[in-house]
């Protein structure tokens, strides 16, 4: 993430946090990048500098004014006249992470070989909440080369209690008594 999205997307949190729409604005950003991430050609008319500033106003006004609040409307355009739109999913990251950080939300991505059931989900959710302290967001991926066990990817940090690791690590260590 770029030093711009994350002034960017911090100072968009901060403004929000000020006016109480933090939620609305959140939602706001995931559709804008889930709408102009799925229409490339889009986004590159957008960046194009040929087009006058005015025109590429217009056509996000077209796009999202009326459906979005004012502010995420005034951000895209910002966002487009700085050249900048094509960093506009780093932004959106930088501001969730603000968001987490002040609602104490812990993102954890769980990888694990097979589907894990909403009980075993919960479980899970409620050790992760007791250890950190934090509410989680739990995202789950399956991933079949895993054999078993599960992965957490949380806060920058990797805690791997997969089979596929601790099968990793046992050839590792014979290896290196072969040497």
């Amino acid at each position: 993430m770029t030093g711009a999205a994350k002034r960017y997307g911090g100072s968009l949190y901060v403004l929000a946090a000020e006016e109480h729409l933090e939620d609305q604005i959140l939602q706001e950003l995931v559709c804008a990048v889930a709408c102009i991430g799925a229409e490339p050609q889009y986004l590159r008319l957008l960046s194009m500098p040929s087009i006058p500033r005015a025109q590429r106003r217009a056509l996000l006004e077209e796009a999202f004014g009326g459906q979005m609040h004012p502010y995420t409307v005034n951000f895209l355009n910002l966002l487009c006249d700085e050249g900048l739109l094509r960093q506009l999913g780093d932004c959106a990251r930088a501001y969730r992470d603000c968001y987490n950080q002040a609602h104490g939300i812990l993102e954890v991505c769980a990888a694990a070989a097979v589907p894990l059931d909403g009980d075993a989900r919960r479980r899970l959710t409620e050790k992760l909440a007791a250890v950190t302290g934090k509410r989680i967001h739990l995202t789950v991926r399956v991933e079949p080369e895993l054999l078993g066990g599960i992965r957490l990817d949380m806060g920058g940090t990797r805690l791997d209690g997969t089979l596929r690791r601790r099968l990793d690590t046992i050839r590792e260590g014979l290896e290196r008594l072969t040497l």
